[in-house]
């Protein structure tokens, strides 16, 4: 090629680089059969979106986590969508964010489902059922055992998409400033409980209380409530609530494996290019694992600093209070569900995989804590 016609070549190559304001690309599929086509991607297009939660700004593992999704999704996005993260109170309350992201106002939300009972009842199954399905069961149920489909159907009349975005796994049953020996001391117990296990309570004779997380110490120590679950050792002891409280019981029989939900606008979710949204739905798997095994890894390290450091005294709920909890438990479940529908649908599915995955986790799980764990 003559040096002024490959000069030419070059000018016109490099304008049509500049000029492109998007990219496709083509391959053939293993088979050899059909073109694979990548999605045509136009990086002059950004997105700035807003997230709003329910928890505290910038709180430990559960706020960081709602940061790290913001920044893992501005770094795969490549810069294209970048998300502000307001802490509950920054921009909304933090109970109203469901009806923040619903009507649009903002495009994202963090929190867990069961705050949600008063529009949608059935909800809480996406949250935590006392007694129930522990944080691997949930995944399971919810990821590869069709739970997504009843919980996206369940959310689409308010216009918004739910995935599963954190756990907390096996929580603490909670702080208490007397000693729960029989299912009578539950009675006139005003107590910060959300959800199925709110409900449950007061069956037992207490009042469930539900506050935001930043609200529970001053109430507790005030008076306004008796007696509080929040999560486990890492975070009860950063709330100080051992200042305020003498006895910390186990186990978490409302909250075995607590699903924490990423919310995101239905409408404005679908005028995203695919690959953004395959991008928010990859971040949220992510930070679904990387929350639970930092609770993991901090609990028991903060279990022995309250215990040996703050003498916490550390008890366990007795047989005879775990048994009448179930019963009411069942109780609740039964009035729920015969009251509401979409709750029945529901909670039959989730009944169903339950049972199926219990007889495997007695095989597995269960097992190897009884006879191999040491």
């Amino acid at each position: 090629m003559k040096k002024f016609e490959r000069r030419r070549f070059l000018r016109k190559g490099t304008a049509a680089v500049i000029g492109t304001t998007s990219i496709a690309s083509s391959c053939q599929s293993e088979d050899g059969k059909k073109p694979i086509v990548a999605p045509n991607i136009n990086f002059n297009n950004t997105y700035q979106w807003k997230m709003v939660t329910t928890w505290p700004p910038n709180f430990p593992v559960i706020g960081e986590g709602c940061n790290l999704l913001a920044k893992w999704i501005e770094e795969m996005s490549g810069g294209r969508l970048k998300i502000t993260v307001y802490g509950g109170g920054e921009l909304v309350p933090p109970l109203e964010s469901f009806e923040a992201v619903s009507s649009g106002a903002v495009e994202m939300g963090h929190g867990a489902a069961y705050y949600w009972s008063g529009k949608a009842p059935a909800a809480q199954f996406f949250a935590a059922v006392p007694f129930g399905m522990n944080y691997q069961q949930m995944n399971s149920w919810i990821i590869a055992g069709g739970g997504d489909k009843l919980w996206e159907a369940l959310y689409d009349p308010f216009n918004l998409t739910p995935m599963i975005c954190g756990n907390t796994g096996v929580q603490m049953g909670g702080w208490f400033n007397k000693e729960i020996n029989n299912i009578t001391d539950l009675r006139g117990l005003k107590m910060r409980i959300p959800g199925l296990g709110g409900k449950v309570l007061n069956k037992a004779g207490g009042t469930a209380i539900t506050v935001a997380g930043g609200e529970i110490y001053t109430n507790l120590e005030r008076g306004v409530i008796d007696a509080t679950e929040w999560i486990g050792p890492f975070h009860d002891y950063l709330m100080g609530f051992y200042r305020v409280a003498k006895y910390y019981y186990y186990p978490g029989w409302h909250e075995p494996g607590p699903v924490l939900e990423l919310i995101v606008n239905k409408e404005k979710f679908a005028s995203l290019p695919p690959d953004l949204q395959a991008i928010i739905r990859s971040a949220a798997m992510r930070s679904n694992v990387w929350m639970v095994a930092a609770f993991d890894a901090k609990n028991n390290t903060y279990l022995q600093k309250l215990i040996n450091e703050e003498n916490v005294q550390l008890r366990a709920f007795p047989a005879e209070v775990l048994q009448a909890l179930r019963k009411f438990t069942e109780d609740t479940v039964t009035e729920l569900i015969e009251e509401d529908p979409e709750s029945k649908k529901v909670y039959e599915h989730y009944h169903h995989f339950r049972q199926g995955i219990n007889s495997w986790s007695k095989i597995s799980e269960s097992t190897f804590y009884e006879k191999v764990l040491t």
